[in-house]
Formats: C-alpha cells, structure tokens, sequence
C-alpha cells in the first residue's frame, strides 16, 4: 500500500482555484475540515493513479485541505474498491474507479463483496482512456505486420495486461478474436506500470494498455503503439490508426475514470463535489493536461449521466465476457 500525500494547500490560491474556493456554496458549507482520502484500487504509475492525483492535487488547492491518494491494490481492483464500499459515507473517502472495478468485476469475479451498482454513488465520470496494443518496436512496426508475424507462429508471442480479467485482458481477448482467433498467450500483471516497463525493456513483445501509460514511452521510440482500439482516430494522437482501419473490424475498447463515493453518502455533499470537480474538469488547461498523457476529460459529466454510464458500461461488457468464458460461475 503507497499512501502518498498529494497536496496541502495553504493561504490563498490562484486562477481556477481562488474562484472555487470563494464560490459561496463552498464557504457555506463546512465539508470539508479534514483531509480527504481518494482510493486508487491499482498500483501507482497507471492511467488511474495518474487521473486520481492530478484530480487530488486540484481538490486540495480548491479545499486548502489535505487529499491522500492511497494505492490499495489486489483482486484485480476489487480490494481497494470493496474497501470504499465500506467506509463511512461522510465524503471523506473516494474512489477514482474504472471500467475494471465497477464492469468487469461484478462479472467475472465470485462472491464479489460489493455490489458496484447499489453500494456507491457516482459523483463525475471523469474521462476515458483509449486502449491500444503496443509492441516493442523489434517485434513489428504495424499491425497487419503483427498479425502475419503470429499467423506464422501460433502460439510464440504473448501479450500482457494489468491482470486476468481486467479490461485491458479482456480487451486482448477480443482482439484476439476480431482479428480471425488469433493464438497469443496471456501473461497478467499487477497492474499496468510494470507490463509497460517490461515492454520498453523486451521483457514482453506486447501489452494491451490505455494511451495514458504508454504515451511517453511511445514518443520516445522506446514502444511503438500498433493500433488504437476506437471508431475513429483520437484528437490527441491523430497519427495512430485505428484496428478498424487496419483490416480488424469493430475493435472498439477502452476504459473510464469515474468518481465515487460510498452509498449513502449525504446529498450536500456529493452535490459539492460534483460542483468541484465540474469546474476542474471544465478547465481548458486541466482538458489540455490530461489529453497529453492520454486522457479524454468529459466536460459534461453528472451523477445521474455517470450512473448511467456504469451501467451501460455492465450492459456492454457482458456479452464480451460470457464469449470468452471468463464469466463468473
């Protein structure tokens, strides 16, 4: 477990942050006088720590209190997320979950011990992440390159994830099957930080992965993004071709940031913290900061939208996940 402390803002803010801090619900209202816990169910260094930091960062400079990003990871996101489901719904423990925790999960885990529906209230859908198969730049430079290449050798090349049965192993699956079932064995991570370090090292020739991990890499020559998973190239990376356009068809995939809290968690405060994080996430330099590390922000987001969202997020994932036989039983 990592608990990192992400900032505590003192005197008086600027820009963005001195105006929602003297915004008049705010200095009404006495949430928060503490600090504030946001739970990141995945190890630091993926595209969920990114978000929840960035996020954290911005929250406390609005409070001028403390926020703490706590990493607590295990069951593929479900320990971390079964943790807020049963901490004290006062607003002061959060969750920045995914389409892992809150689709994937509640299918393909047993006896799963929270109910991603009925024990948490979505306060703000914060983003998608875009996944994309990534290959180390020895192993191909495009994908039907890639797809010749494991044609001829079933069964040699592997591709890792941030671990079995989370969205991005799924995402592989899938790919594996639009792209004619396809032999690439599975080799799951905790997480999506060390598949990309392995990767750059050689360690693995592919990974599936969403663009905010492996950006960086990417620009540096050190991976090479194959493909991305989406109906048409993203704004933020025109220069990737979609798997659809490269011969894969209806290869679409990729991932959310959404912000809980615990069910039961009082109306004022779950209606302040939407007001927070919309003028955040509605901040042209805060859009421009997350879309270069990969981040679509939604800058029209709700807690009914991003309920609505969750579920037909489940509603997507269940046909996926039963045709690849990873379905709980």
């Amino acid at each position: 477990m990592n608990r990192i402390n992400v900032c505590f803002a003192l005197g008086v803010v600027g820009g963005l942050s001195a105006s929602l801090a003297t915004d008049p619900l705010l200095a009404q209202a006495r949430y928060p006088d503490k600090a504030i816990r946001i739970v990141v169910a995945f190890p630091p260094g993926g595209g969920t720590d990114i978000m929840a930091r960035l996020l954290g960062a911005k929250l406390a400079q609005t409070y001028a209190q403390q926020v703490v990003v706590e990493n607590k990871t295990g069951g593929g996101g479900s320990i971390g997320t079964a943790d807020v489901a049963r901490a004290k719904p006062d607003g002061y423990t959060l969750i920045v979950g995914t389409t892992s925790t809150h689709a994937i999960n509640p299918l393909t885990i047993k006896n799963l011990t929270y109910d991603a529906i009925k024990d948490f209230v979505p306060i703000y859908m914060l983003g998608t992440s875009t996944y994309a198969i990534v290959a180390h730049p020895n192993v191909a430079r495009t994908l039907p390159e890639l797809i010749k290449r494991v044609r001829a050798s079933p069964g040699k090349y592997s591709f890792g994830s941030s671990g079995t049965g989370g969205s991005t192993h799924l995402a592989g699956e899938l790919f594996k099957k639009q792209a004619g079932n396809l032999d690439i064995v599975h080799v799951p991570y905790r997480g999506s930080a060390q598949s990309v370090i392995d990767l750059a090292s050689g360690q693995i020739p592919l990974i599936i992965s969403g663009f905010s991990s492996v950006n960086t890499y990417h620009r540096s020559g050190r991976i090479r993004i194959l493909a991305a998973f989406s109906e048409k190239r993203i704004e933020y990376a025109p220069e990737i071709p979609t798997a659809i356009e490269q011969g894969v068809p209806d290869m679409v995939a990729y991932t959310y940031n959404a912000l809980f809290a615990p069910l039961g968690t009082p109306e004022a405060v779950v209606d302040q913290l939407y007001q927070t994080t919309l003028k955040i996430m509605t901040d042209p330099a805060f859009q421009k900061e997350l879309q270069d590390l990969g981040i679509e922000a939604i800058a029209d987001s709700s807690p009914r939208k991003a309920t609505q969202a969750v579920k037909d997020e489940l509603a997507k994932w269940t046909p996926v996940i039963k045709a690849t036989g990873l379905e709980a039983r």
